[in-house]
């Protein structure tokens, strides 16, 4: 689902994000609630060019967070809890950022299990998060793009949650 949004940013650039696990719902900017078989309620949430999934109890937040120093980490695996988080910071090179931007609202405009937002006064200004649903087998996966053209950075992240 793509829908143009009527806000700024509020995140500056990959270095002024955080990663959070639990905690409130953020206020957002659009939500897409998601039914998978045999899993919890999932819910994709668009803030500012930041992102929120909740998943049942689970709430992770990659956002420019008030009161906590900046800091994405490039991985992080909780085995206990089933939770693996990978993060990665591109700047591509030339027109990359625009291509790459561009395929990827086109690939996820339709999808079912997606949400992208575009923010006004910039095309390739964008928040995306995809759902792959897999077999019931109490695994879910979801990654998220963060573009920042004024930076000229693309952050990806993966995330992936067992054992829910």
């Amino acid at each position: 689902m793509l829908v143009c949004l009527d806000a700024p940013y509020v995140d500056t650039s990959a270095a002024d994000l955080s990663l959070a696990l639990g905690g409130p719902e953020l206020p957002a900017l659009a939500v897409r609630d998601i039914d998978l078989p045999g899993l919890p309620r999932l819910r994709l949430r668009l803030l500012g060019a930041s992102h929120q999934v909740v998943l049942g109890t689970l709430t992770e937040t990659v956002a420019c967070l008030p009161g906590r120093p900046p800091h994405l980490p490039g991985t992080l695996h909780d085995e206990t809890a089933g939770y693996r988080f990978l993060a990665t910071v591109l700047r591509p090179e030339g027109d990359g950022l625009r291509t790459r931007v561009a395929a990827l609202r086109a690939e996820l405009a339709g999808d079912p299990y997606a949400l992208i937002g575009v923010f006004p006064g910039d095309e390739d200004a964008v928040t995306a998060l995809s759902v792959r649903p897999g077999p019931p087998d109490g695994v879910l996966a979801w990654r998220t793009w963060h573009a920042y053209p004024q930076t000229n950075e693309l952050v990806l992240t993966e995330t992936v949650v067992e054992e829910l």
